[in-house]
């Protein structure tokens, strides 16, 4: 199968209640628009967006897929972190090991 030449991007979006949701696009401006309207994902649909706050180019679904999972999984600061250096081009910074709390068996 050949690969598609359109781009695919990881956006960040900034919530009414200060949270951030972020996502996967072609057409970031128009998905935003669709978040702005109540017809994007649930989440923004009860937390609106105020603004993109980041976006990042990959070659395909599948990498911004991955990127989009690596950052879901990073804790709020790391997430500022990431936005901090996403015009340098930078990877998802690499998420710390959290020891388990006290009394917990998993």
């Amino acid at each position: 199968m050949a690969r598609s030449s359109v781009p695919w991007f990881l956006y960040l979006l900034e919530c009414r209640d200060g949270s951030y949701y972020a996502g996967i696009s072609t057409d970031v401006q128009a998905r935003f628009a669709m978040h702005l309207a109540g017809k994007g994902a649930r989440y923004t649909r009860s937390r609106p967006p105020l603004r993109i706050v980041a976006v990042r180019q990959y070659a395909d679904r599948a990498e911004a897929s991955r990127a989009e999972w690596q950052l879901k999984q990073q804790p709020r600061a790391r997430k500022l972190a990431w936005l901090a250096s996403a015009e340098h081009g930078s990877a998802l910074p690499e998420r710390t090991p959290v020891a388990p709390k006290a009394g917990n068996s998993r």
